[in-house]
C-alpha cells in the first residue's frame, strides 16, 4: 500500500483527538498500529508527523506521548 498525503492527515487529526482526549496517553509505534489497525509504512509515517510538527515526543523505551508545552 502506497501512503498517500490525504491518509496522513486523516490518521494525524484521529490520533491528535485520541491524544487530546485522554491526557498522559503513552503507546509504542506497535501499540498504536494494533490499537487503530494502521500498517506499518502508514503508522510511522503519521507518527513521524506528530513528531515534525511537536505534538507529539518519543520518551525513552519507544513510547510516544503528547509533547507538554515548554516554559
Amino acid at each position: 500500500m502506497l501512503v498517500t498525503d490525504r491518509a496522513v492527515v486523516e490518521w494525524m487529526q484521529q490520533l491528535r483527538a485520541e491524544y487530546l482526549e485522554m491526557p498522559g496517553l503513552s503507546l509504542t509505534k506497535e501499540q498504536m498500529r494494533r490499537l487503530w489497525q494502521l500498517d506499518g509504512p502508514l503508522c510511522d509515517a503519521v507518527v513521524d508527523a506528530l513528531v515534525t510538527t511537536e505534538f507529539l515526543e518519543r520518551r525513552p523505551g519507544g513510547l510516544y506521548t503528547r509533547r507538554s508545552a515548554r516554559l
